[in-house]
């Protein structure tokens, strides 16, 4: 089936309603609809979306969309895109519970205290304001303290505008800005570095050769096979003894002439 967005032409105003989301989607109930791409399309009004109640995943990014409504009756949403479009507030959004992802890029949003609503969300924890490679942004984000602010509001954000804020690895990338910060301040720490004697890795003997260094295992080793060697020698000369006199004990008496042949 031919994506929905693609018929739709430029500046064409598509209007949700049932069929049409049955037809995009082949569900014959709009509660059993899990995932919507409905971006691109010119949208002023969401009509009928917030009958689609077992949604997880919306994306209505690039559309004209100034409200939200519909949204409020949507608890098992967790993924929402509503990048690019004219809202001025997304207080419907306190309802969806269950967000944990929204990207708000490239809206109207004037102030932090417009992200109050949802200051509710437990699950929330990846929020996008901006989006420079997409040139996106919000009024919001012209405050230099706009993400500090943010995540004062919303201390439970571990990701904002692709920035990790809280969470595993977070203290280390705060650290290493800190750290490229001071360098770049103040160059005496960088000289005092170059002036360092420098020290080896490792201990001196780490570098001696084996020959050089105790190794009882191989020594007990050269012994026991030398012991060995100095048996087989003794075992060696007693069997030469033992034929030496089995040859003297069968060699014929000096003076009889008699002979043998067998």
């Amino acid at each position: 089936m031919e994506p929905l967005g693609e018929r739709a032409g430029q500046g064409d105003r598509v209007h949700i309603t049932a069929p049409m989301l049955k037809a995009l989607t082949g569900e014959f109930s709009l509660e059993s609809i899990l995932l919507l791409k409905l971006c691109g399309l010119g949208l002023v009004d969401l009509g009928c979306l917030g009958e689609c109640l077992g949604l997880e995943w919306l994306d209505l990014s690039r559309n004209i969309l100034t409200h939200l409504g519909p949204l409020a009756s949507l608890r098992q949403l967790a993924v929402l895109n509503v990048s690019a479009n004219r809202l001025t507030g997304i207080e419907p959004l306190a309802s969806c519970e269950s967000l944990q992802s929204l990207n708000v890029a490239g809206n109207l949003l004037a102030g932090v205290g417009q992200l109050q609503c949802l200051a509710g969300l437990q699950r929330l924890e990846h929020l996008r304001l901006q989006d420079p490679l997409a040139r996106l942004s919000n009024p919001l984000c012209n405050s230099s303290s706009y993400r500090a602010d943010v995540w004062e509001l919303l201390p439970g954000l571990k990701v904002i505008d692709g920035e990790r804020a809280s969470g595993k690895g977070s203290e280390f990338y705060q650290l290493c800005r800190d750290l490229d910060k001071s360098l770049h301040r103040s160059p005496g720490p960088v000289a005092d570095l170059a002036s360092c004697e420098a020290k080896p890795w490792v201990e001196p003997s780490y570098w001696k050769s084996p020959q050089d260094q105790d190794n009882s295992i191989l020594e007990d080793a050269c012994r026991q096979f030398q012991d060995t060697v100095q048996e087989f020698q003794e075992l060696s000369q007693k069997a030469d003894d033992t034929l030496a006199q089995a040859e003297k004990a069968l060699r014929p008496a000096s003076g009889n002439s008699t002979s043998f042949v067998f």
